[in-house]
């Protein structure tokens, strides 16, 4: 079993600036854990790496798909050991970053093959999906299968997409075909605490500042509303704002408001979810928060690189 170095933690951490002055330091991989990175061309609001960053440091996980597309964790899974075996034939090390749960879980968790179903068929029941709100695919998804209805609407898409393809429940199927996990990952997991409430805005105004309102205008222009991509934090706010159905301030406070909501989910996932013996805590905002991060690591002070 392969050990993997997982820096995790709510959005606007500042888990990506510690994982690149680290990759920097070792030469590391960085594998992003962020399911709205994963999309191209929602960059600016995704708070995807700079290109100076990706063009420094090794990144995977960032511009895997089309906007239209779905990627699940178990698509992400496979991906990522793909890329840590690239890596190791390498010889280069990985540090996994991000905080999307669910990437975590299916990486750290038994792999499982995953059920038949023909790609025009998966389509057309998808966009049947599509037209039901999240409260009535989880109703739908009670019915078939419990164990799912409590997750969110990508996961409940694919498990009534799953039951309606092969009559079975996606969680049995979880069960069934349930391999062996092939890495083990220990956890550095990043949280300012109450300090995270005002980041949290302060990175919505820098992202505004960046140009997110013209990315926006210009996927607009190109991708489906249908698109799953548009439920990012943020990009259906702005969006609406730009048709003129909410005004710009009320959109921007709906923004953050809506990301600190999910940072919420995200450290009730982090403290609930995650092996504690393998979880060390880091505060970024301390002084000594880069050695910290770089004696988890295991490797020398980065005071040097600094």
């Amino acid at each position: 079993m392969r050990d993997v170095a997982v820096i995790c933690g709510p959005t606007a951490a500042g888990k990506s600036t510690l994982a690149m002055a680290l990759a920097q330091r070792t030469g590391a991989m960085l594998i992003s854990a962020d399911s709205r990175q994963v999309y191209r061309g929602f960059d600016i609001g995704t708070a995807k790496p700079s290109i100076a960053d990706q063009s420094a440091v090794v990144h995977r996980g960032i511009d895997v798909i089309d906007p239209t597309e779905r990627y699940s964790a178990a698509d992400w899974s496979a991906n990522a050991l793909q890329w840590m075996s690239d890596a190791d034939a390498n010889g280069q090390p990985v540090i996994v970053v991000g905080g999307t749960g669910f990437y975590l879980r299916a990486l750290d968790s038994p792999l499982f093959e995953s059920p038949p179903m023909d790609p025009e068929e998966r389509r057309a029941v998808l966009l049947e999906l599509e037209d039901f709100t999240t409260d009535e695919l989880r109703r739908r998804c009670a019915a078939v299968d419990p164990a799912r209805a409590a997750l969110g609407r990508t996961q409940l898409l694919r498990a009534l997409e799953t039951f309606m393809l092969t009559g079975r429940p996606l969680s049995a199927w979880l069960v069934e075909n349930a391999r062996p996990a092939l890495v083990q990952a220990r956890y550095l997991l990043v949280d300012p605490g109450v300090a995270l409430r005002d980041r949290i805005a302060g990175r919505v105004a820098q992202m505004l500042s960046r140009g997110w309102e013209a990315e926006v205008a210009q996927l607009e222009a190109v991708v489906p509303r249908s698109a799953p991509a548009w439920n990012a934090c943020g990009y259906a706010m702005l969006r609406a704002a730009m048709a003129g159905e909410v005004s710009r301030p009320a959109a921007i406070e709906r923004t953050i408001i809506d990301t600190r909501q999910y940072a919420k989910r995200q450290r009730t996932w982090f403290r609930h979810q995650l092996p504690a013996a393998r979880v060390t805590l880091l505060d970024p905002t301390s002084p000594d928060a880069l050695s910290g991060a770089a004696a988890w690591l295991g490797i020398a002070s980065l005071s040097e690189h600094l």
